[in-house]
């Protein structure tokens, strides 16, 4: 009975139970019959164990197919958005605030210093300075946005470029002219630039091209103080600050504003080289599309003047000029048309990118990555319709370590220190008289309504100037200059100047053709100033044959280099650069890239300096530079003149008395010696009893000298004492080198002696033997 009682509860609990299911999950009948027909279809039809993983691999098939078309869907969507970000002429306009503000943060400590140090180290090639920072205030880029556009076929990003700053402190000292004279000390302290930038990717993004778009807005705050009474100058000096506007205008107007542009390189690597100087080999290969008469002219001034030419580019950066002219009947003027240039840049890789304007004011650019690789541009001229083909060949870059990067060609050579230079252009072994004998009609300076003409006369590496007169249009120089007449068609340029306190104005330049020139015939021409109104030079031109080469040859054959020794003994009638009335004079001596002083003599307009100087001979101009000198002021220029050496016999001294030009009197006595080795009577093998012991006598005399600074060092010596003896330092550093460089030569010599006889013995001794009879 109990049994069947508990039955009961147990079946009224079940059915509350699942009363209660199926309130909560109403769903759940109708997976009882769905649980009954799976077990029926796994019982009697298909087992689960092959029907489950078909349906998750039809599952996951359905999955991977949504999830590759939404792959493809954002990849299109990113190509489509490049497609228009490459292809829309112009982008929306994007705020720079954020640039701007980490502008600001890295200004004061990185990009302050490292752009004052590069800034003042171009300066000071100029002029003194005595402090330069650019201040902490950095300049706004893209204050009303940045965007890309697209100009012809090349995208250009354009921002723009605010700096406004009164922080900033450029100090340098200044001599001034009448009626000013003695020295200022010009601070910059404020300046404004506004423009619009324009960057440029080249290179597949090795290079960024960057200019102003059109020229800036330029304000320069300039004040001053004299001498060193004053340690913060407060005055203002008039008309500085417009003539520093108007120079810093120029120059960004010439180097920086559309279409003209400067490099920025992006090298992946930097092999920390500064590069000084190199080697360039231009060949013009043709003109085209530059008109019918002028074509005509260029086709034979090209078949005449084939071949390729070199030059040197100073620093890491240089500009190759092209002048297209036309030649008029006569065969004598010679008309300026127009001009292209194209830029050379060192990268710090190692590589060297070449780039020019191009057609429609676009860009032409190419790279190489190894010197001696030839490149080849074609470059539209400037002011006509025409183009230029060139081919240019970087033949080395020199260091300022004094390592150099030669080409293949070169390097794989041999080279003794003997042989001529390569640069040194090839002489007819002629000379030519020029003499500038008058002008007429000159243009008048725009700025002071005045005329103080002289001219500039050029040949090849020569360069001369006349003497300077006052107040005149109709001048009469009458100077004469001669010059080494060169092989290839060089051209007579002279250029015509206004001198100026704030800068010599430009009244006109022109070129003279020397083809077809005659032994003892003599040509006088007047020959009209381009790029002016009015203005003629008549000038006489006379070839004179000369009896000496440069050059000789030893009976060997081989070429011989000659030597020039100069001996500079004394000067007098200097003018007085100082207010006491005297000077302090030196002379720098400038032999193409070589450079040599003097000591400096005190107090004097006349000193005695009986120092000697030798230079390997290539041709170039010898020229010496008298110099005042300043302890604290910049170096003051007391007159300079050319040393001529070409003429002379071999290994005659010859004596003379040289006048200074640019000044109104002053003369250098000097004796110059043009030594040939193998001329002179005494042979390598004889020592002079006194040459023994030269060696000797400059260590001693090297010592001296370092002990009497030290002791200067030590005692705080005034200025003028320790610079005394910096110079008498440099001088017997000078001695030495010549002497080291004797030391060579004689060793050269007798090395060169000991082959021909080592030859000698080979030959005699390899001849058949004689037979007795």
């Amino acid at each position: 009975m109990a049994k069947k009682k508990l039955k009961k509860l147990h079946a009224k609990d079940a059915l509350e139970f699942f009363n209660q299911v199926m309130v909560e999950q109403p769903l759940l009948p109708f997976l009882v019959p769905l649980v009954l027909f799976a077990w029926f279809v796994e019982r009697w039809v298909v087992p689960f164990s092959n029907w489950v993983p078909l349906l998750a691999a039809v599952w996951a098939t359905i999955q991977y197919g949504r999830f590759k078309r939404r792959s493809a869907i954002e990849d299109l969507n990113k190509r489509w958005k490049h497609l228009i970000l490459n292809t829309t002429p112009t982008t929306p306009i994007e705020p720079c605030e954020w640039l701007n503000k980490l502008l600001v943060e890295v200004w004061p400590n990185y990009m302050e210093p490292k752009l004052s140090k590069k800034f003042q180290s171009t300066v000071e090639d100029k002029i003194e300075l005595q402090e330069f920072s650019l201040g902490c205030c950095p300049p706004t880029l893209g204050e009303h946005g940045m965007r890309w556009m697209t100009s012809g076929d090349q995208k250009v990003m354009r921002l723009g470029f605010d700096w406004d700053s009164n922080e900033m402190s450029v100090m340098f000292l200044a001599k001034l002219a009448k009626p000013l004279i003695g020295a200022a000390r010009i601070v910059i302290n404020s300046i404004h630039i506004k423009g619009d930038l324009l960057l440029l990717p080249i290179l597949d993004g090795e290079a960024i091209l960057y200019s102003f778009e059109s020229t800036p807005e330029v304000r320069i705050g300039v004040a001053f103080g004299s001498g060193g009474s004053q340690a913060v100058p407060g005055m203002e000096l008039p008309g500085v600050s417009t003539w520093l506007v108007k120079l810093l205008t120029e120059t960004i107007v010439k180097t920086m504003v559309e279409p003209r542009r400067l490099c920025f390189s992006l090298p992946p690597v930097d092999l920390r080289k500064r590069a000084v100087g190199g080697v360039l080999s231009v060949t013009v290969v043709s003109a085209s599309n530059v008109g019918r008469n002028t074509t005509n002219e260029i086709g034979i001034r090209q078949s005449s003047s084939g071949g390729s030419t070199s030059g040197i580019a100073d620093n890491k950066t240089g500009v190759v000029k092209f002048n297209l002219y036309e030649l008029d009947s006569g065969g004598v003027k010679v008309t300026y048309l127009t001009s292209c240039e194209i830029k050379v840049k060192y990268v710090l890789d190692d590589s060297t990118i070449f780039w020019a304007i191009g057609h429609n004011s676009g860009a032409v650019a190419k790279r190489t990555e190894l010197c001696g690789q030839a490149v080849g541009m074609v470059v539209p001229f400037e002011d006509i319709r025409g183009e230029l083909t060139v081919t240019l060949v970087l033949k080395e870059w020199q260091f300022s370590d004094g390592s150099v990067t030669l080409s293949n060609s070169l390097s794989n050579g041999s080279h003794s220190s003997f042989d001529v230079s390569p640069k040194l252009q090839s002489r007819t072994g002629r000379k030519l008289r020029v003499a500038v004998v008058e002008g007429k009609a000159l243009a008048v300076n725009g700025k002071s309504g005045k005329c103080d003409p002289y001219v500039k006369v050029q040949y090849g590496k020569a360069l001369y100037k006349t003497k300077t007169l006052s107040h005149t249009t109709r001048p009469v120089w009458n100077d004469k200059f001669e010059f080494d007449e060169i092989t290839g068609g060089e051209y007579l340029k002279i250029k015509c100047y206004s001198a100026d306190t704030f800068g010599d104005e430009s009244i006109g330049s022109a070129r003279v053709n020397l083809e077809g020139l005659l032994d003892g015939d003599s040509r006088e021409v007047w020959v009209p100033l381009e790029k002016v109104d009015s203005g003629e030079i008549r000038l006489q031109i006379e070839p004179i044959k000369s009896d000496f080469n440069g050059i000789l040859k030893t009976s060997s054959g081989r070429v011989e280099a000659t030597w020039i020794e100069l001996v500079i003994i004394e000067a007098r009638d200097l003018i007085a650069a100082d207010l006491r009335g005297t000077s302090d004079p030196y002379v720098r001596v400038h032999y193409g890239s070589k450079k040599k002083r003097t000591k400096v003599v005190y107090k004097t307009l006349s000193p005695d300096w009986n120092q000697t100087f030798e230079f390997p001979e290539t041709g170039e101009p010898l020229i010496l530079h008298v110099k005042d000198h300043n302890a604290v002021l910049p170096t003051a220029s007391i007159g300079q003149c050319t040393v001529e050496y070409s003429m002379l016999p071999p290994n005659q001294p010859a004596v003379k008395w040289i006048p200074l030009q640019g000044v109104k009197s002053g003369e250098v006595h000097v004796k110059i010696t043009r030594k040939v080795p193998h001329l002179e009577k005494k042979t390598s093998f004889q020592t002079d009893a006194s040459s023994l012991g030269k060696g000797h006598k400059i260590s001693s005399q090297m010592r001296d000298s370092l002990k009497k600074f030290t002791g200067l060092v030590d005692e705080g010596g005034d200025t003028e004492a320790m610079s005394l003896a910096l110079t008498e330092i440099e001088s017997i550093q000078d001695e030495q080198d010549m002497y080291i460089q004797q030391l060579e030569r004689e060793k050269a010599a007798l090395l060169r002696k000991i082959q021909e006889l080592g030859s000698e013995i080979v030959r005699t001794s390899s001849g058949p033997a004689r037979m007795p009879y």
